[in-house]
């Protein structure tokens, strides 16, 4: 069992069948009365948000997420196939399961597929992936204003800003959980 008195970011638990995981959290000790914790915590599976306070001697089951290496094979339209490096399985999964940084996933990338008890409830693209630049409007000589960016397609389909001197055909980096441009890759 975990105490509430224990949470730090990220640590998953169940309550009422469901699992959830720290996003934030706060001891607050007022001047009268008992200290508690202030919790925002995420259902991982609907993906709903919420605020609550918690006695911090208030215990719960730690929640134990799988997560699974496979590699994204292709989009037929209404599903997405992943396959089992180990076993050679192909696993459909529906585009609701899918996270907002999927739109930076290419075809025979490893993502990880987050599992409690069996069930997929999401998949974790890598952290940072090169993409290359399809479609962007030239930057102009001599335009070297810092923190200027301007729209750019990368090969997937998203968009993403990057700043003036990058070109059509430039491979970058990109940051999948903020979906920002980083660096231009080597």
């Amino acid at each position: 069992m975990i105490s509430a008195g224990e949470f730090r970011n990220g640590v998953t638990f169940e309550m009422d069948g469901q699992v959830m995981q720290v996003i934030e959290f706060q001891h607050v000790k007022p001047g009268k009365g008992a200290a508690f914790v202030r919790t925002k915590y995420r259902n991982v599976v609907t993906g709903a948000v919420v605020e609550t306070s918690f006695n911090p001697t208030d215990k719960f089951p730690p929640a134990f997420v799988e997560r699974k290496d496979m590699q994204y094979l292709y989009n037929d339209g209404e599903l997405y196939y992943f396959m089992d490096e180990e076993t050679y399985e192909q696993e459909p999964l529906n585009a609701d399961k899918l996270p907002e940084s999927f739109k930076f996933v290419t075809e025979n990338m490893v993502v990880k597929f987050l599992s409690f008890k069996g069930n997929v409830f999401s998949v974790e693209p890598p952290n940072f992936v090169e993409l290359e630049i399809t479609e962007t409007e030239p930057g102009l000589k001599g335009d070297t204003a810092t923190n200027v960016t301007k729209p750019a397609t990368v090969e997937t389909g998203a968009e993403v800003r990057v700043p003036l001197f990058i070109n059509i055909g430039d491979r970058i980096k990109i940051d999948t959980r903020t979906g920002e441009y980083l660096e231009r890759a080597k």
